[in-house]
């Protein structure tokens, strides 16, 4: 019965993602675009055997990154037509909905979201008038790079100007159009 029971553990964990912890700092550095962009549209198809949900973003403001008023970007999962799939981690963008987004765009030129969750901030306004960009923690299984060890995720809350100000000074003054 013990057997039985670790296997059903493990089968559940399959299904988890697992994340490497990302600073803010790290992110800013390895993004190759930071913007604070709106969901204005959104397909999901098949890349291979697996679908990615493209999102065309409306941007609104870019610290980093060459200019454009439209991104599109991917996350894994999505449904094509009776095909469903779905991966822990994954953040849940709603269109018309504003975020701040770390992207990163690979060789293959499609653009992704560092970190899945990690990298998106909603945007709220607080009771002082400031807009804030926070980011809940992650339930997922997380790892400290370099060692391996497991570490508890931290949600994360800043004043978008203070996010902008920290974005220009770990670029060394090379942020871009706001």
């Amino acid at each position: 019965m013990r057997v039985f029971l670790t296997f059903l553990a493990c089968l559940g964990s399959l299904t988890a993602a697992t994340l490497e912890r990302i600073s803010l700092d790290e992110m800013i550095g390895k993004s190759t675009a930071i913007v604070r962009g709106r969901v204005s549209g959104s397909s999901a198809r098949f890349h291979g055997s697996m679908i990615y949900t493209h999102l065309k973003i409306q941007v609104l403001e870019r610290w980093k990154g060459s200019p454009a008023a439209v991104e599109e970007i991917i996350v894994p999962g999505g449904k094509v037509a009776s095909a469903r799939q779905s991966f822990s981690g994954t953040p849940a963008l709603t269109e018309g909905t504003e975020y701040v987004l770390f992207l990163w765009t690979g060789r293959n030129g499609l653009t992704h979201i560092i970190g899945l969750s990690q990298g998106v901030f909603d945007l709220k306004q607080a009771a002082s008038g400031a807009k804030m960009a926070t980011r809940s923690a992650t339930s997922e299984l997380m790892l400290e790079p370099g060692s391996g060890q497991v570490v508890k995720d931290e949600a994360l809350e800043i004043t978008l100007e203070d996010l902008g100000r920290r974005i220009v000074a770990v670029l060394g003054g090379k942020g871009g159009t706001r």
